[in-house]
């Protein structure tokens, strides 16, 4: 029996689940499509583990990243948040949190969900690549430039293209498994 074949990036405890059951995976569910907003945004200048690592701690003091929750956040709720060393404790990242829910629910009420929203910078469906080796894998692409020039136009905080072309990966806007990886056909 032959052991799978990953990304080369998934290699621990946290990372291999992650790559091997969401990564990639197309998302439909607005509040998925939060979650991973808001972490990809906590992840600048950290790696991925880092965030991985704290992301059930996200989940129970970000209100499991319900956006209408999120929005509602005042300077004291701001204030605990700087206080949980469970969480990426930079304030500038925590405000463009709740900065960033009360855009997306705009969002949500000019397009009916987020959702639909995001979707229309890849026509719809998938953007697969065929990346053989790592060193192939952009930072950025032409549709991440397009997605952070209109979520920063709307307010957004924390969507440099950078993160927004991980994010794109993430929720499956992009496929960027390798091709010699087991989930590059699966997603």
């Amino acid at each position: 029996m032959s052991a799978l074949v990953r990304c080369g990036w998934a290699t621990s405890e946290l990372s291999i689940p992650y790559h091997d059951e969401e990564w990639g995976v197309p998302v439909h569910d607005d509040r998925l499509h939060f979650e991973f907003l808001i972490l990809e945004g906590a992840q600048a200048g950290l790696s991925w583990e880092t965030i991985l690592r704290k992301r059930d701690r996200y989940r129970k003091r970000f209100s499991n990243f319900e956006p209408a929750r999120v929005a509602r956040y005042d300077a004291r709720k701001v204030q605990s948040l700087l206080e949980d060393a469970g969480i990426v404790r930079n304030r500038a990242k925590i405000e463009s949190a709740v900065v960033n829910a009360k855009a997306f629910l705009t969002i949500q009420r000019e397009f009916g969900s987020f959702d639909k929203f995001v979707w229309q910078f890849v026509g719809g469906k998938p953007l697969v690549n065929r990346w053989q080796r790592r060193a192939q894998l952009p930072a950025t692409s032409p549709e991440s430039d397009r997605l952070s020039k209109d979520l920063k136009r709307r307010g957004f905080g924390f969507v440099g293209s950078t993160i927004c072309y991980a994010y794109m990966q993430a929720v499956g806007l992009v496929n960027d498994h390798m091709v010699q990886c087991f989930r590059y056909k699966q997603v």
